[in-house]
């Protein structure tokens, strides 16, 4: 099994910054990918962030230029730099990560959710 425990939600007023962390742990062969989605109020989940083997990343045009991932492979840590916060990013935060157990069985896995609240 792989558990996913997210830390770094709160309260934040707009144009602050918070920092999201994720922690992978269990028995499992590699993460090729982690990533953050997010959930607000009667909406839709959605990708956030998310980011590759060898550092490649993605972002939703939303938060282009104001959030940032990063990994740390030896801790199985992702990260979520969240700067310049509006109202509009208040959601429940979720980390993803998918990975393979052995070189045929894969894995998807979802952190337990992390709010962030902004306030105007």
């Amino acid at each position: 099994q792989v558990q996913l425990v997210e830390f770094g939600g709160g309260l934040v007023q707009a144009g602050g910054s918070l920092r999201l962390s994720c922690a992978a742990s269990g028995h499992f062969m590699a993460i090729n990918t982690m990533g953050w989605f997010r959930q607000g109020a009667g909406k839709e989940r959605e990708l956030v962030a998310s980011i590759h083997n060898g550092g490649i990343t993605d972002y939703a045009d939303s938060v282009k230029g104001r959030f940032s991932i990063s990994r740390d492979d030896a801790k199985n840590t992702v990260y979520l730099q969240m700067n310049m916060l509006k109202p509009e990013d208040t959601a429940v935060y979720y980390c993803n990560a998918r990975g393979f157990f052995t070189f045929y069985d894969t894995f998807e896995v979802w952190g337990q959710g992390t709010p962030v609240t902004v306030s105007p």
